[in-house]
Order: C-alpha cells, then structure tokens, then sequence
C-alpha cells in the first residue's frame, strides 16, 4: 500500500474514568468511522485516565479491559489502533503504547522517557525497545510524548516512515511542542504525526491540542489548532522516498550506538 489513511482525535479525556473515557471514545469512533476509510486511527496519550500518576490504582494488566476495547474497536470499524495506558506487567508499571489490529494481535511500545517534572519516573518502569510498527508499506516508529524531547532515541536509522507521537502535553509548553515536532520530521526525512489534548486535568493543568502532521519539509499539512474534532489525512509513501532520494541528507548523517 503506497498510500496510508490516518484518523486521530483531538479532544478533552475524563480524568481517571476508564470505564467513562471508553465510553466517550466508543461513541466518537461510532459518529465518525462508518463515513472515514481510514487504515490507522490514534489516540492520545493515556487516553483511558489522563495522565495521572495513580499507577497502583489505574493500572490494568494486558487481559484487562481497556486492552480488549481496542481489540473489540480495531476489529468492529477494521482499523489498526493505536493509543497508551496505564499497564502493570510482572509488578512494574508502564505508560504502554498498544498497536492493536484488525485480527486482534496486540503490539506495544513502552514510554522510554518518563517526564520527571511530574514525578513519572518515580511511578513507571522505563522501556528498553526502540519499536517499529509496520502497516502494509509503512514503517511506523512510535513514540510517547517527552519522547520527542531527544531526538536521539528517534533517529531515523533508514528504517522508519512515520514518526507517530501521542502526547498530554500542556499548553504551558506549547510552542516547544510545534517546533520540536517539525523539528523531527526535518531531521529524521519522514511524515510526524503528533495527537495531544484539549482541555484541562485533574490536576489543573491547561492543555491546548496542536495535534499535526508534518511532512519532511516542515510543511503543516494538518493543524489542529485548539479545536477538538476528528481529523484525517491521506499520505503517499512514493513521494517520500522521492525526496528522501533527491536530497540523502542521511547519507551524512554521523553514525552511533545508544547505551543504556
């Protein structure tokens, strides 16, 4: 497939309501799937609670149900869906990205940088796995807010397409939001994704969306503003590969090793 048909929602989430955040979603995908053909559809950043720092209490195992609403989703509307919540696994939590398809397998990626202004580093387990997901053609690297901060750990090592961030990230840091996110696609040659919030949290914090997709150029090909809507987005692989061609920026890129 050469071309890839995203849809992401940006919109407020219920602070530490599962069942209720679900429901919400639930109805959003119903209003919107039947007339979108969309290939992958993402969510927010703990879309399921906000991001709270009340592991022990929100936290679900795999077999749980939020994980068997995405599978339930997936394969009702026949999409990949992707999203993170709060997952305990072997006594460690983790701000897990699940990649959930249409068949019901279920892929992850855990959040390698907990942002220790809120003090996540002291209530979740890091992730070691630096993950590429693949759809069709499409080679998707997935990242998890803070993550976009180091542009190391999302090095494009000729092995990624798409650069897909989910984010709660606060209004009050907005602007580092938009640039580091044209900043990625630029440097790395390749499509940004980036879903945040709208609204504001149980702990009063102030979230003004500016989800976007971003091509290699820095160019805003979706800007979500602060309005909460569904949103879609049709890319071609080809043309990507063209530039990436025309202009190897990466053939000089400095070699390295990432250590733990």
């Amino acid at each position: 497939m050469s071309t890839l048909t995203l849809g992401w929602f940006q919109g407020p989430t219920l602070w530490q309501d599962p069942a209720g955040n679900r429901q919400q979603f639930g109805e959003r995908f119903a209003a919107q799937l039947p007339q979108a053909e969309v290939d992958l559809v993402v969510l927010p950043e703990m879309f399921s609670t906000g991001f709270s720092m009340a592991s022990a209490e929100l936290a679900e195992p795999m077999a749980g149900p939020t994980v068997e609403w995405m599978r339930e989703q997936a394969q009702r509307w026949q999409v990949q869906l992707c999203g993170s919540l709060i997952v305990v696994e072997q006594g460690q939590f983790y701000n897990r990205l699940l990649w959930v398809a249409p068949n019901g397998e279920v892929q992850h990626y855990d959040k390698r940088h907990r942002f220790r202004m809120a003090g996540e580093h002291q209530h979740f387990a890091a992730g070691n796995d630096r993950r590429i997901f693949t759809l069709g053609d499409w080679r998707i690297l997935p990242s998890v807010c803070y993550d976009l901060r180091f542009p190391v750990w999302l090095r494009n090592r000729e092995d990624y397409d798409l650069l897909l961030c989910i984010a709660n990230w606060p209004a009050a840091r907005q602007q580092a939001w938009a640039t580091l996110l044209d900043a990625r696609a630029v440097e790395n040659q390749c499509y940004a994704l980036g879903v945040n919030i709208v609204g504001t949290d149980g702990n009063g914090l102030a979230y003004a969306g500016g989800s976007a997709l971003v091509d290699a150029n820095a160019q805003r090909l979706v800007d979500c503003g602060d309005a909460v809507g569904f949103y879609t987005a049709t890319l071609g692989r080809e043309a990507l590969l063209a530039q990436r061609e025309a202009f190897p920026v990466w053939q000089d890129a400095d070699e390295f090793e990432l250590r733990d």
